[in-house]
């Protein structure tokens, strides 16, 4: 029990630069107390003492801003960062080294008792802040979940999910984007500029276009030089049309202008 304690204050000393100390965890950080007082009412859910588990949640949600239904399973080193506003719902389960902001809520959309009706998040997943995930679906490992997304859907492993309704990014790599060999890399928020889709779109645009100006721009020079060696020939008067012959098009600043 108390190896499962330090864990979880090791686990916010990891990941929230903000934390100092361990008494500063103890003491300050709304989310450790939230987990604290969610395996009491759970144990008490589930083992017949509904009423007490409800209570024992209210409790927590008046004490911490946090909302975790007694029946929802969580695994270890979760971290609830700042975390005032979350619900979790009745049949969510959280997997193990799982973050999850301010906001956020792992809701169901089916009003049928007993049914699956909240998600699973993997191991190491991320869910930033005003994420909404609604629905009885998995989201695998290592991935996250986009700053007020709305996802409704199935997420892949190491996968990204921004927008509403969510988008789905798939990882790079094909593997969880934090569960990888050597140092584990966690993404606070969840959210890199590599994920938004809109840019990436934007970015591969500016760069066609500026690949075909400069071939256009090629084009008219060799189209001069052939129009000289004609002229100097003799071959009649071939003069070239007025065309740009040299690159105008701004790719880097418009490259800055959407945050490459």
């Amino acid at each position: 029990m108390f190896s499962r304690l330090r864990s979880d204050i090791q686990c916010i000393l990891d990941r929230d630069p903000a934390a100092r100390s361990t008494w500063e965890v103890l003491t300050c950080y709304p989310g450790l107390h939230a987990i604290w007082l969610h395996r009491p009412a759970h144990w008490f859910w589930h083992h017949g003492f509904k009423w007490l588990g409800r209570f024992t949640s209210h409790v927590a949600r008046w004490a911490t801003g946090i909302e975790i239904h007694p029946g929802a399973k969580i695994g270890e080193r979760v971290f609830f960062d700042h975390a005032m506003g979350v619900v979790v719902g009745e049949t969510a389960e959280i997997g193990d080294g799982c973050t999850i902001y301010q906001g956020v809520t792992l809701g169901g959309t089916s009003l049928y008792k007993g049914a699956k009706r909240h998600p699973t998040l993997g191991k190491d997943v991320v869910v930033s802040a005003g994420a909404k995930v609604l629905g009885g679906f998995v989201v695998g490992d290592g991935a996250k979940i986009g700053s007020n997304a709305v996802v409704i859907k199935p997420v892949p492993p190491g996968a990204t999910a921004v927008g509403i309704p969510a988008r789905i990014i798939p990882s790079k790599t094909g593997e969880s984007a934090d569960v990888t060999p050597g140092d584990p890399k966690f993404s606070a928020y969840g959210i890199t500029q590599e994920d938004d889709p809109l840019s990436l779109a934007m970015r591969g645009l500016i760069d066609q276009t500026a690949s075909q100006e400069h071939q256009i721009a090629l084009l008219w020079e060799a189209i001069e030089k052939l129009s000289a060696q004609r002229k100097d020939g003799k071959d009649g008067d071939c003069v070239p049309c007025d065309a740009a012959r040299e690159e105008c098009f701004e790719a880097e600043k418009l490259n800055q202008l959407i945050g490459k």
